[in-house]
């Protein structure tokens, strides 16, 4: 069976270790024990590594040891992704102030992933957002990006 290709945007990441977060944290931390395994193709871009990179250093290095457990794909600079993001942007889903919160879900389109999971409630996983990507990305030619929080990804076992 074909693995899901899920793309993490960097509030998972950074939910490995959110000290004011803690049951957001706990459900990322039975998420990862998952990516670890091999149920599916995981993606990160540019864009979560230039995000991560303004956490202090000590959480940094944290997270960046918390990537290492989990195989996954980088996605590097890519122009359509970028031209994408702006069509978000231009399409009123975002401003131009959360263009990276638009960068992320492009990068996932462009990488033919079929989910974005997310715990950024404000611009990614939220009514208005997931509407209008759909309508975008149908009008541009790119699949239907279904978004999820990782809570949403565990079994019942899990929760």
């Amino acid at each position: 069976m074909k693995k899901l290709k899920i793309y993490l945007d960097t509030s998972v990441i950074s939910h490995l270790d959110q000290q004011d977060a803690p049951q957001k944290t706990e459900d990322t931390l039975k998420f990862w024990e998952i990516l670890k395994g091999d149920k599916y193709e995981v993606f990160i871009s540019i864009v979560d590594m230039l995000e991560l990179e303004r956490c202090q250093e000590e959480k940094f290095l944290l997270l960046k040891n918390k990537l290492d457990e989990v195989s996954f794909i980088f996605l590097d600079k890519n122009d359509e992704a970028e031209e994408l993001a702006e069509l978000y942007v231009a399409s009123n889903i975002l401003t131009q102030k959360n263009i990276n919160d638009c960068r992320h879900i492009a990068y996932a389109c462009v990488a033919n992933c079929d989910m974005v999971v997310s715990w950024n409630f404000k611009h990614i996983v939220n009514y208005k957002t997931i509407r209008g990507v759909k309508s975008v990305n149908a009008i541009a030619g790119y699949k239907e990006m279904e978004i999820y929080t990782p809570t949403m990804l565990l079994s019942e076992e899990e929760i």
